[in-house]
């Protein structure tokens, strides 16, 4: 089995910025909720924001202050929901020839977050952290699991900078 690459960040400048990143997409999802407890639509094949197509669905359990990071496809799409519990999620954008290149989005997912789908596109890194509690992520890949197919950074690469020990943003 290939292993993934690992990608070199050095000599770019990240930050963070309330400019979302080009290609992220956000769906804000609706809740239908009545005494039985909710339903909600997550992802439709006619949706725009679902015009890459499905390739895989997978299902993430992570333990309180679990990290995952950073982790990046060159061709495939993420599609990210959580559907226990709270994640802090990042998103930093790798790629040379985009306008956002070096931007980092930071977002708070899950039960007691936003209730949203996070679109990922390919070349943007993306992690997370369990931000309380367990957690569990459903996403959906425009491919199948190809370790050729995708990209390392470590969790503290001193030039991303990122600290995923800090808490959330006060609002």
């Amino acid at each position: 089995m290939k292993q993934a690459v690992k990608i070199s960040t050095s000599g770019v400048s990240f930050r963070k910025d309330k400019k979302i990143i080009s290609g992220v997409t956000v769906k804000q999802l609706i809740r239908h909720r009545d005494d039985r407890g909710f339903f909600e639509e997550l992802i439709r094949i006619t949706d725009d924001f679902f015009s890459e197509g499905f390739g895989q669905l997978s299902h993430s359990y992570m333990y309180t202050g679990t990290i995952k990071a950073w982790h990046v496809h060159y061709k495939q799409v993420d599609w990210w929901y959580c559907i226990k519990g709270d994640l802090k999620v990042a998103l930093c954008d790798v790629r040379p020839e985009s306008q956002t290149f070096g931007i980092i989005n930071q977002f708070q997912i899950g039960e007691h977050s936003q209730n949203i789908i996070l679109k990922i596109p390919p070349g943007v890194a993306h992690g997370c952290k369990v931000a309380g509690g367990s957690a569990e992520l459903l996403y959906v890949t425009s491919g199948i699991y190809d370790p050729a197919e995708e990209g390392r950074i470590a969790h503290d690469d001193k030039n991303i900078g990122f600290d995923w020990l800090m808490p959330p943003d006060i609002k």
